[in-house]
């Protein structure tokens, strides 16, 4: 434990947890530091200043709640700074360039039409298995290309695993729309493709034949199969849980002896993973919104596939997966972030009005004027937190945290990150529970600690 105590004091974090013993008291503190959000601004000012308020540059502290304590990485808190930002960078440039050639199974399938592999199916003559052996592969392909997405969110070292899961969403979300929506409905196959229709003008001298075979009835029909496999196989897939089946037999066979095999069988559950599950939840129903309108046939198939990913998912969080201690964040970024999804429709509408009837058509000049409006509604919501407070009931709760009602995430744990070239420590009395050798005079004396205060409310 000495020595342990020793490297953590040669190399502070800059962030410590304090613990408080109610409510009222969490709150005093939020207000004083002026923690409270008015429609999503800091509204800042100088808290209440002491004796030690010099010495402990208390104006430089940013004062916030803290996840729960199974939220955290507690591994990755001594990755910050410019170091997390520069593996962060070199991760998603990687990640990018290996995706930026193989975007859709597209490529994979085209490949594998060049050595037959697909032959043997068109022998078969059977339309049940011509028809939807394509969207098999599209559904299989589209299921291990995310993976790639998933680990580097993982890799990024994230201090929560609410900020992972978020990460995971949203990348995983736009990387799904691109594979598996934008590109295969404009007849491209990656983004290199996409970027040279974009960008070279010899492609673009070909533009106008090629959007003759985009919105077509068989396209809409694709996506309807797409749509359906996803409904049965994708939902069978989860409840199978077949990658988690794989990762303990793994591990099983990795074990060197009785007693790690019994450890193995008793911690094989895991967290449900909130980031993969809203990402790909969202891609299907942003494929079924985008096409309501072009080819309503796939609003029924969306239907069904939204209840039995209800189904499964219930079953999945109350009996095979372990409970999750995230915060309320990543529910409201995935509601956020399914507003591409009316943008979406209304882009579709109108390039399938452009392409039949001309831009200067009643139905396409309508479609424009909503489109537009539309996508300023949406982003004065999500960038400007706009039309959030339209409900009074939510209104009321905003106004009752701005006055210090102790607004809490889950758990309700507040945090204090304190940001200062060299200072003095609080020590907290959670830390009582060292052991008696260990004091608060001990920490005093290092230099240059961010302090990050952690409120638990007992």
């Amino acid at each position: 434990y000495r020595t342990e105590r020793e490297k953590v004091n040669k190399k502070p974090l800059g962030m410590a947890f304090v613990t408080f013993q109610n409510e009222t008291i969490t709150a005093t503190i939020l207000k004083d530091f002026n923690a409270c959000k008015c429609q999503g601004c800091h509204c800042r000012r100088e808290p209440r200043r002491s004796n030690h308020s010099k010495t402990l540059q208390t104006h430089n502290w940013t004062v916030m709640y803290a996840p729960h304590p199974q939220n955290v990485y507690w591994e990755h808190l001594s990755v910050g700074g410019a170091k997390w930002w520069l593996r962060c960078l070199l991760i998603n440039c990687i990640l990018f360039l290996l995706l930026f050639f193989l975007t859709t199974p597209a490529i994979i399938i085209s490949t594998m039409d060049k050595f037959n592999v697909t032959k043997p199916v068109e022998y078969l003559n059977n339309p049940i298995v011509t028809q939807f052996f394509p969207t098999l592969l599209l559904w299989s392909f589209s299921a291990l290309l995310p993976t790639i997405v998933y680990y580097s969110a993982f890799f990024e070292a994230h201090w929560t695993r609410s900020g992972e899961n978020r990460t995971t969403m949203h990348k995983c979300y736009t990387f799904l729309i691109f594979m598996v929506l934008l590109l295969p409905s404009l007849g491209l196959t990656s983004l290199d493709v996409f970027f040279r229709w974009l960008f070279d003008k010899k492609f673009l001298a070909d533009a106008k034949v090629r959007f003759e075979c985009v919105f077509l009835p068989d396209n809409g029909a694709f996506f309807v199969n797409y749509v359906i496999a996803s409904a049965f196989i994708g939902n069978a897939m989860d409840l199978l849980r077949i990658p988690g089946l794989l990762m303990y037999m793994i591990r099983l066979c990795l074990a060197r002896s009785a007693a790690d095999r019994r450890n193995v069988k008793r911690h094989q559950a895991y967290e449900f993973q909130f980031g993969a599950a809203y990402a790909w939840m969202m891609c299907v129903f942003t494929v079924v919104m985008t096409y309501s309108i072009t080819c309503p046939i796939i609003v029924p198939f969306g239907l069904m596939y939204m209840l039995l990913k209800h189904l499964a998912d219930r079953y999945n969080m109350y009996y095979a997966y372990l409970p999750s201690k995230l915060d309320k964040k990543i529910h409201s970024g995935a509601v956020n972030q399914v507003v591409a999804a009316p943008i979406l429709c209304l882009s579709w509408l109108l390039f399938f009005s452009t392409v039949r009837s001309g831009f200067s058509a009643a139905t396409s000049m309508f479609t424009f004027v909503v489109l537009i409006i539309t996508i300023v509604v949406c982003l004065s919501h999500v960038c400007f937190g706009h039309f959030k407070y339209l409900n009074g009931q939510t209104a009321e709760r905003g106004r009752e945290r701005c006055r210090g009602a102790g607004n809490q995430t889950q758990q309700g744990m507040p945090e204090f990150i304190v940001n200062a070239e060299k200072q003095n420590h609080y020590a907290a009395n959670s830390l009582n529970l060292m052991p008696n050798d260990f004091n608060a005079t001990q920490i005093s004396d290092l230099p240059s600690l961010t302090v990050k205060t952690n409120i638990t409310l007992l």
